[in-house]
C-alpha cells in the first residue's frame, strides 16, 4: 500500500469516529480542567499598546486647542455715555441712536422715533415713548395724545410747524422706541436713554423744558410724582423745567384739563417775561 492511500485510509476513520461520537450525543471536547464559560476572556478586546514617547529632537506632540475667552461684558450706558458725547450734531446723534444695539425694546420698533419741530424753538417738550402710530409714522406725538398736545400749546400760541423760534415747539421722548404694549419704559432703559437725553438737550439748547409725564421727571431729577410736581418750576441741566401731566393722561381723566390749562399759562408767561 503507497503512503497516500494509507493517509486517506487514516483521515476517513478519524472521521467516521467524528460522526459516530457525534450520533452519541458528543457536542464538545472534554479537556483536562472544567470550563466556565460566564468568563469573559481577557485576550477578546485586547488593549491597544500604550504609544511609544518621542524621543528628544523627534516631532512634537499636537498642543491642546485654545479655549477662545469669554466675551467682555459691556456696560450700555457707559457705551450710551460715549456715543452721545460724540456727537457734533442733532443729526450724529440721531444716528448714533440707530446704531445703538443694547435696548431690547428697538428690536421689537418699527422706527426710531428721534424728535419733530423745530430744533431752534424755545420749548422743549419731552415725552414718555412713542405709541402704535407714533411708531408707525416715526414721528412723536401723532396719535391721539399728540392731537390733544397740539390744541394745548397752540392756545398759547406755539406750533411745532412754526419757523421762528419765538412760537416754535421741539419735541422728543425719552425711549424712542416703542414699548411693547405700550408699557412704561423700565428703569433699565431710562438709564440707558439718560446720555442721549442729556445730549439731545445740550445740542438743541432751548429755553425752557418741559416733562410729560412721569418718565421725564425722573429722567432729568431723579423724582417721579408728576401729580405733586405738575405746574411747579424746577431746574434740570441748568434750565427751567416744567412738569406737566401728559396728553394721555388728560384723555382718560378730562377734569385735569383745568390744572393743565393753569400749567399752560405758567408757562406762557414765563416765556413772556
Amino acid at each position: 500500500m503507497s503512503l497516500r492511500a494509507e493517509i486517506e485510509g487514516d483521515w476517513h476513520a478519524a472521521l467516521a469516529a467524528l460522526c459516530w461520537q457525534y450520533d452519541c450525543g458528543v457536542d464538545e471536547f472534554v479537556v483536562d480542567e472544567p470550563v466556565n464559560r460566564y468568563d469573559l476572556p481577557e485576550t477578546l478586546n485586547p488593549p491597544a499598546p500604550a504609544a511609544r514617547p518621542a524621543a528628544r529632537g523627534t516631532t512634537r506632540q499636537p498642543a491642546a486647542p485654545e479655549v477662545p475667552d469669554a466675551p467682555a461684558k459691556v456696560d450700555p450706558v457707559a457705551e450710551a455715555r460715549a456715543l452721545a458725547a460724540r456727537a457734533p450734531s442733532l443729526a450724529a446723534l440721531q444716528a448714533a441712536l440707530s446704531q445703538f444695539e443694547h435696548c431690547e425694546v428697538k428690536k421689537g420698533a418699527r422706527n426710531t422715533v428721534f424728535a419733530d419741530g423745530n430744533p431752534e424753538a424755545r420749548v422743549l417738550i419731552l415725552g414718555e415713548a412713542p405709541g402704535r402710530d407714533e411708531d408707525i409714522e416715526g414721528r412723536p406725538f401723532v396719535g391721539r395724545a399728540g392731537q390733544l398736545l397740539d390744541q394745548m400749546f397752540g392756545a398759547i400760541g406755539l406750533t411745532r410747524d412754526a419757523e421762528e423760534a419765538s412760537r416754535a415747539l421741539y419735541i422728543t421722548n425719552v425711549l424712542p422706541w416703542r414699548p411693547p404694549g405700550n408699557r412704561d419704559p423700565e428703569p433699565a432703559e431710562i438709564a440707558m436713554m439718560q446720555p442721549f437725553v442729556e445730549r439731545h438737550i445740550s445740542l438743541a439748547n432751548p429755553e425752557v423744558i418741559v416733562a410729560l409725564g412721569n418718565v421725564p421727571l425722573i429722567t432729568l431729577t431723579g423724582q417721579g410724582s408728576i401729580l405733586k410736581s405738575r405746574g411747579k418750576w424746577m431746574t434740570a441741566l441748568k434750565r427751567p423745567l416744567l412738569p406737566m401731566v401728559h396728553p394721555a393722561y388728560l384723555l382718560r381723566n378730562p377734569a385735569a384739563k383745568r390744572e393743565a390749562w393753569a400749567d399752560l399759562l405758567t408757562l406762557q408767561a414765563r416765556l413772556r417775561g
